[in-house]
């Protein structure tokens, strides 16, 4: 087991990398905690809960909406949670936005933590204290920034993780590589999903590397003033398609840095287009889609990145490389139709 902590605005969040949930117990009383998990989750690990107090989720995106959340506040109450209780997420990104949600919320706010079973949801999803909850085709239009107390890594915990999953969390480790990390982007050419699935060490140290990544990013401009909208690299456009055409997170965002890298290519002269969506094809992942433009740009429209006419757009100057470009819209929408042919 290896710990880190790391300090934020109003405290501070301590990874526990290679430990067991079982040591859960060891983190939080059980009688002082209520767990917040998916029906999938709870189906493959119920052995793991026994003597917990626990709140089972439908699983999907199309539950992360405020009917879920009033059915948590419910539960709570019904198990008479009070201001010391610590809610813990065990699950992949929509548990621990939700979980991190209802702790922010919930009289005026109780600690919390996660667990994250999902590959996507231990590089990306349950660091850096975005929590929320959608709003009809709006992502995450609803939420706070509030770090968790810790996050506890099972690896273990991926092994019943579908191929799909699997693919979702590698389009948020080829975006990290993308923006931030050129030496991971080539160590990720050099191998495939089957020996990130079958190499535990070479597993344990890509979470590693991915969560301390934005971890480090989140730390600089923890709410979201500068650096940290790099992270949005391909979610601009991949936000506004996920959920009118019922993509996986990964499936969007894939689709998203692969017109981010064109758009890249024409406005900043980026010259690894192929590259990045190489890349992506590699690890099964899509990079181009044919959709309705005037549909998605009505969600642009209302994108949390748009200042006046404008939004700022994530692109690549180079591999590992970055920048925050204002686009006004009119004209994001006339390369985005171009690209879309």
């Amino acid at each position: 087991m290896k710990k880190l902590s790391y300090k934020f605005s109003a405290g501070k969040t301590d990874f526990y990398f290679d430990l067991n949930i079982n040591a859960l117990s060891k983190l939080v009383s059980k009688k002082e905690a209520v767990i917040i998990t998916d029906e999938n989750v709870f189906r493959s690990h119920k052995l793991k809960f026994k003597g917990w107090n626990t709140i089972v989720l439908k699983p999907g995106e199309e539950f992360k909406i405020q009917a879920t959340v009033d059915s948590i506040i419910e539960q709570l109450i019904g198990f008479e949670a009070t201001r010391k209780t610590f809610l813990i997420g065990v699950g992949g990104g929509v548990v621990t936005d939700i979980t991190g949600y209802v702790a922010s919320i919930y009289m005026r706010g109780l600690s919390f933590g996660f667990v994250p079973t999902t590959l996507l949801a231990m590089v990306d999803a349950s660091i850096g204290g975005k929590n929320g909850i959608d709003v009809n085709v709006y992502k995450n239009m609803v939420g706070t920034i509030r770090q968790p107390h810790f996050l506890l890594y099972d690896i273990s915990l991926l092994k019943s993780l579908p191929e799909s999953e699997w693919k979702n969390g590698m389009a948020e480790i080829i975006k990290h590589a993308c923006i931030k990390d050129g030496a991971m982007f080539r160590l990720l050419e050099e191998n495939d999903l089957n020996k990130i699935q079958t190499n535990k060490k070479l597993l344990a140290d890509i979470v590693e590397r991915n969560a301390k990544l934005k971890t480090r990013v989140v730390q600089v401009d923890e709410f979201e003033k500068g650096d940290r909208k790099l992270l949005n690299f391909g979610h601009t456009l991949g936000h506004a398609i996920e959920n009118q055409y019922e993509l996986s997170h990964g499936q969007a965002i894939s689709i998203g840095m692969g017109f981010a890298s064109l758009i890249s290519s024409e406005m900043l002269g980026f010259k690894d287009a192929v590259k990045v969506m190489r890349l992506l094809n590699q690890y099964g992942l899509p990079t181009s889609a044919r959709f309705d433009s005037k549909k998605v740009f009505d969600v642009l429209k209302m994108d949390k990145k748009r200042v006046g006419n404008e939004i700022s757009y994530i692109l690549l100057e180079k591999i590992g490389k970055a920048t925050i470009r204002p686009i006004p819209i009119k004209t994001l929408e006339r390369i985005i139709s171009k690209i879309n042919k």
